[in-house]
C-alpha cells in the first residue's frame, strides 16, 4: 500500500508544479504583452514613433503617406483588426495599430 501512496504522492506534486508553472507563464506573457511602447522612449523618438498616424508632423517626416500606419506595415505582428501588436523595431513592446514610425514599409 504504501507504493501507491507514493505513486499518488508524487503525481499530486507534479500536477501542482505543473499548474503553477503554467499559471506563472500565462500571467509573464499577458504583463510583457501588454507593455506599450511610449513616444518619449529613445528608440521611438529615433524611429519618429507616433501612436496616432494623424499626429504625424507631415514637415518633419517626408516619408509619411495618407493611411499608412502599423497595422498596414510589413512589420506589425498581430492578427487583422488588432488595436495593438508586436513589432521587432520594440522588442519586448507593442505598437498601436493606429501608430506610424519612419520604418514603415508597405505590408505585402
Amino acid at each position: 500500500m504504501s507504493r501507491f501512496s507514493s505513486q499518488s504522492s508524487t503525481r499530486r506534486v507534479f500536477m501542482m508544479q505543473v499548474a503553477t508553472a503554467s499559471t506563472a507563464l500565462l500571467a509573464m506573457s499577458q504583463a510583457s504583452a501588454q507593455a506599450m511602447v511610449d513616444e518619449k522612449d529613445p528608440q521611438a523618438v529615433g524611429l519618429a514613433y507616433k501612436a496616432d498616424a494623424s499626429k504625424v508632423d507631415k514637415a518633419k517626416n517626408p516619408k509619411f503617406a495618407a493611411g499608412a500606419n502599423c497595422a498596414n506595415c510589413a512589420l506589425f505582428q498581430a492578427k487583422a483588426g488588432a488595436a495593438a501588436g508586436g513589432c521587432p523595431l520594440f522588442a519586448g513592446k507593442q505598437v498601436a495599430a493606429k501608430g506610424w514610425c519612419s520604418a514603415w514599409a508597405k505590408k505585402a
